[in-house]
């Protein structure tokens, strides 16, 4: 494996620090006391090319590989963490199963715009009762004279309630199989559909900029054409997803502990106690030197798992441990970094502030903590039937 970045990979980095640094710093504080998502932000982001870094270049995409994507996702949530999380889910979430699983005309329908970034798409999966137990979606949806009829709800669902949001793919119950298991599939949902009504949660204590929603189904009717991919097979269209969007996530975790340690290891430099530089005693530079540590350590391991990835080779359980690890990492630089700040540290005109909030999603979106756990030991083989 090659840790090194090529130079286009570089020169990317760069384009979206300089990006992030320029046009979301700024205006971060703001947005975030507003809860406001910002329009203009994110189609000046799918004008750079971030939302749809993956997608072949045929529906407008860059048809890019996995490490870029993910420094791109890096880079944004070093600066804001609501900013990365929409191109985060809009890529993995969004684009990334029309991309993987849809028809040509559903391709050819859809791509175009969401990779542009002029529209975004949500990816409806978590429901009230059904969180990190996916499998127990009741949202429902019954086939008859050529339309599906949906009933239900979703929770939690980024992207989805924008005034450019198209719509949403959406799991729903549709029959059972053979053994009397649920059968569960996808549809595409267009915003505007009879029935279909979306409400963005606001009071959150962290990415306020970004837009989160909840989604109504009542007797929502769409042509049986828009089954995403084969019917029965939603479950695990899921599942493949969320092993990508963990990785995002990770890039997330990764970038924001970054972004919190540059904070703290400046003002540590810069603020004088007796005489001398706080980061100069030796309790707050070991807490430093830790940061450094887990950041290289989850770098590491985040970047092993995409090169997995992009090599065609199994990497869910590595996608699940640089979840795990880059989330655990945040949380630590994060702390640390209030810390060193002291009492500057609680006031939100302070970025760490924001990172210290930030953290904790991590440990709960794209799968909890306790999630990736139960994930990993799986794939080690701590639960073979007898």
């Amino acid at each position: 494996m090659d840790c090194a970045l090529t130079p286009e990979q570089q020169q990317l980095r760069q384009m979206v620090r300089d990006f992030a640094e320029g046009e979301l710093a700024p205006a971060a504080e703001a947005l975030e006391r507003e809860e406001r998502f910002s329009t203009e932000l994110t189609q000046k982001m799918g004008e750079l090319g971030l939302m749809g870094v993956m997608a072949p270049q045929q529906y407008g995409g860059l048809g890019l590989d996995t490490l870029s994507y993910l420094l791109i996702v890096e880079e944004l949530a070093r600066v804001h963490a609501s900013h990365a999380a929409t191109v985060a889910a809009h890529n993995t979430l969004g684009v990334g199963p029309i991309a993987r699983f849809g028809s040509e005309a559903q391709k050819e329908c859809y791509l175009p715009d969401l990779c542009s970034g002029r529209r975004l798409w949500g990816f409806g999966l978590t429901e009230p009762d059904a969180g990190s137990d996916a499998g127990n979606s009741r949202t429902t949806a019954s086939l008859r004279d050529g339309q599906w009829t949906i009933n239900g709800a979703k929770i939690f669902i980024t992207n989805a309630a924008t005034t450019i949001t198209a719509g949403s793919t959406v799991q729903c119950v549709t029959g059972t199989d053979a053994s009397g298991r649920k059968e569960m599939s996808c549809l595409l949902v267009p915003q505007g559909t009879p029935g279909f009504t979306t409400r963005t949660m606001k009071r959150k204590m962290l990415w306020r900029a970004s837009n989160t929603a909840e989604l109504f189904f009542d007797n929502v009717r769409v042509p049986e054409d828009h089954l995403l991919g084969t019917r029965g097979m939603g479950y695990k269209y899921m599942l493949q997803t969320l092993d990508s969007g963990r990785l995002g996530i990770a890039a997330m975790g990764l970038g924001g502990a970054q972004g919190a340690y540059d904070a703290a290891l400046a003002y540590a430099k810069s603020r004088k106690a007796f005489g001398q530089s706080v980061a100069s005693f030796q309790g707050n530079a070991f807490k430093l030197a830790d940061c450094a540590m887990q950041i290289e350590a989850a770098r590491a391991l985040l970047y092993k798992a995409c090169w997995l990835k992009d090599a065609g080779h199994p990497f869910g359980k590595e996608a699940a441990m640089a979840k795990l690890f880059c989330a655990q990492t945040m949380k630590l630089v994060a702390d640390h970094a209030v810390q060193l700040h002291g009492g500057y540290g609680c006031m939100e005109e302070y970025p760490v502030a924001r990172f210290y909030r930030d953290a904790k999603l991590l440990e709960i979106g794209e799968g909890t903590n306790e999630v990736q756990r139960l994930v990993i030991a799986r794939q080690i083989g701590c639960f073979e039937s007898a």
